[in-house]
């Protein structure tokens, strides 16, 4: 299974949906990075995601998803199963 990164906040509705779409694909392990307990991450998720400013913003290893949307568009488009079986 490869890795998935979350930057995520607290109170994020899209965080959870983000989370709960991974889950029902059989994804075990998150790591999420609040930004909003730790404003030193959120600089580093603008560093990483250049223009971002909203939350979540997903990886999984190396590729950057980008936020809820993407990940459910992914998901429709049949290439977020794919990425989880790496």
């Amino acid at each position: 299974m490869p890795k998935i990164l979350m930057y995520a906040t607290a109170v994020c509705p899209y965080c959870v949906r983000a989370e709960q779409l991974l889950k029902r694909k059989g994804v075990t392990a998150i790591e999420k990075i609040r930004v909003d307990l730790d404003p030193a991450k959120r600089q580093e998720m603008e560093a990483r995601v250049p223009g971002a400013r909203t939350v979540p913003q997903i990886f999984i290893d190396d590729f950057h998803v980008g936020g809820c949307d993407d990940l459910h568009e992914l998901d429709r488009q049949g290439k977020l199963d794919p990425l989880l079986a790496r």
